[in-house]
């Protein structure tokens, strides 16, 4: 995101934001200005995501130092074979190495930000939960366990583990459907809006290919297109027929007994 748009974003929202995620389909890190938007944020609680692999060099130091809320690093398995399953290329012993420099770095100025270690249950890695926990306890951070998110359902099964709590898709009819009973409501609409690298306006995270523009914050103002008429529709829509929405077929919203 260029700085002005992200300026003219926090501009209007940030009277109105109790926390915020910097971070959407992308890696964070990347970006040259993070640490500037960061600071830019003031006291929001702001959120971010990485996966990882830029931790070391200056950043370690600079993320506990910059004011971020929560930082979560992705650890998807505890051996490189596992780990590199669903994260293709990636290289866990720095990703580990990087998440040791963090807690090193918020021991040493006793930094109030919270570590939170992201691990991705599929049936590679769910042997290996215990050896997260351990690993979470040694750099004091918290561990969450996440259920996998298969964009193609028929990809599901490959990835399905044994536990049946880890997973948001079960058998039926000799097919893996989500197990959320999708009511017709989601808070998401009215609490996760999302904004764009370039500026788009999406109903929530779960548009992970914006298919569902809103409207651009470019050329609009956010209230604007909050209260527009493709917003409303929108809305109504999933207050009536959820089900026939595509991105909200593969959402986790309302689903209980599932680590989400």
């Amino acid at each position: 995101m260029e700085r002005d748009l992200f300026e003219k974003a926090i501009r209007e929202l940030k009277p109105y934001l109790w926390y915020s995620s910097l971070y959407f389909q992308g890696e964070p890190f990347l970006h040259p200005d993070l640490f500037s938007f960061i600071r830019m944020m003031g006291n929001t609680r702001t959120i971010i995501s990485t996966n990882g692999h830029y931790l070391g060099g200056d950043n370690a130091a600079a993320a506990v130092q910059s004011g971020i809320y929560k930082l979560i690093v992705s650890l998807d398995g505890m051996d490189q074979e596992s780990y590199s399953r669903y994260r293709v290329n990636g290289n866990m012993a720095e990703v580990m190495e990087g998440i040791r420099r963090i807690s090193r770095e918020k021991e040493k100025v006793d930094s109030p930000m919270k570590l939170e270690l992201q691990f991705l249950v599929n049936k590679y890695n769910e042997h290996q939960i215990p050896l997260a926990g351990a690993f979470a306890g040694e750099v004091k951070a918290t561990l969450k366990l996440k259920s996998m998110q298969v964009i193609d359902g028929h990809d599901a099964g490959e990835w399905m583990p044994s536990e049946r709590k880890y997973s948001r898709y079960e058998k039926s009819g000799g097919k893996l459907s989500i197990k959320n009973k999708l009511p017709s409501r989601c808070l998401r609409l009215w609490l996760n809006p999302v904004i764009t690298w370039d500026g788009k306006v999406l109903p929530c995270c779960f548009d992970k290919d914006a298919e569902y523009v809103m409207g651009d914050l470019s050329s609009e103002s956010f209230r604007d297109i909050w209260h527009g008429a493709r917003f409303k529709e929108f809305r109504l829509k999933v207050l009536s027929e959820r089900r026939s929405i595509p991105i909200c077929r593969n959402c986790s919203s309302g689903m209980r007994n599932v680590e989400l």
